[in-house]
């Protein structure tokens, strides 16, 4: 009896499986299984896979390439998982693939492990771009996204500017296997490597989460009790940090840049509890990868370097006239 158990267990285990493999692979088929008559199939089928689907700023990602998807009658397919996880995000990748979709956008999260998924996809025939964060040792088409040492860079001279005296700075990075990210982190300490006022006394992981970034913040602040500048590298960095400044009261006496402007990092600037943020592009980043994706199945020549505009911003650089537009602030 026991060994029936045993048969019949791994048995409906097995058919589970494959039942979750189907509708995964699925997921990704765009096409109504129903289809009405006045029903049009899309030119074209793309998928993006982001590193952690609800973070605001990929949200702002999705908007761009959901316009560019409509504006050229292709269809979008916006996925990943829900918290940061590598391993999650990869097995999307080769499950968009599995899918047939005419192109992938995706970020080239782990310079070890995503090149070697990438050109698996691409022995598909299918095209692959990566957006954010390059894979530079893949052979993916191109990269659509922010100069990432040159942020990071633009970070540090910020801060060399911003601050006198001695300067102390703890930095809070997203994660610490994110190519991205070891470049923000990077181009920094080359800004600031010439003077002989500020040091890094220590770096945290914050796992792309304001929580984790106020508890590394909070650590840090124990840990080296005169650290007097912070500087944040993913979107919910600098939130997590003024967060904790603001329950201990020191706010005034510390120095904060971060990244992105997300309508939280946009008060925060406005009401001086942030001193800079670098100003990335992320819903051109969205509208451009998808147009890239669709020049390269129409044959056209692209560059390999997509780089999207990159800028430091201030308090100063707010005004009343300003409004925030899915890519970033312009005038009105």
């Amino acid at each position: 009896m026991a060994r029936w158990i045993y048969v019949i267990g791994g048995l409906l285990v097995t058919v589970a499986f494959s039942v979750f493999l189907f509708y995964s692979v699925r997921a990704f088929n765009l096409t109504p299984d129903r289809p009405s008559a006045s029903y049009k199939a899309p030119d074209y089928r793309f998928v993006l896979v982001t590193e952690e689907v609800d973070n605001d700023y990929w949200r702002l990602v999705e908007k761009g390439a959901r316009a560019a998807a409509e504006k050229h009658h292709v269809s979008l397919q916006y996925t990943g998982p829900k918290q940061a996880n590598l391993d999650e995000h990869m097995k999307m990748i080769e499950m968009a693939a599995a899918s047939k979709v005419d192109g992938i956008i995706a970020q080239g999260l782990n310079q070890e492990v995503s090149p070697t998924i990438i050109n698996r996809v691409l022995e598909k025939g299918i095209p692959f771009l990566t957006i954010d964060t390059d894979a530079p040792e893949s052979k993916r088409v191109a990269y659509v996204g922010t100069d990432n040492y040159y942020a990071g860079f633009l970070a540090g001279q910020a801060l060399l500017k911003d601050t006198e005296g001695e300067v102390k700075v703890g930095i809070i990075t997203g994660r610490f296997d994110s190519a991205n990210q070891k470049l923000r982190v990077e181009g920094f300490k080359d800004a600031i490597k010439g003077s002989d006022r500020v040091n890094v006394v220590a770096i945290a992981e914050s796992q792309i989460t304001r929580i984790q970034a106020a508890e590394k913040t909070y650590e840090m602040i124990k840990d080296y009790p005169d650290v007097n500048a912070f500087y944040g590298t993913s979107a919910l960095d600098a939130i997590g940090i003024v967060q904790v400044l603001e329950s201990i009261g020191m706010t005034d006496r510390v120095y904060v840049i971060g990244f992105d402007v997300l309508p939280e990092t946009l008060q925060l600037l406005k009401e001086g509890k942030l001193e800079a943020t670098v100003e990335q592009k992320p819903y051109e980043m969205g509208y451009d990868a998808v147009e890239l994706m669709i020049q390269v199945l129409e044959g056209d020549k692209v560059s390999t370097y997509h780089h999207t505009m990159t800028d430091v911003m201030r308090q100063k650089d707010l005004t009343q006239t300003e409004t925030m537009t899915p890519g970033g602030m312009k005038q009105q």
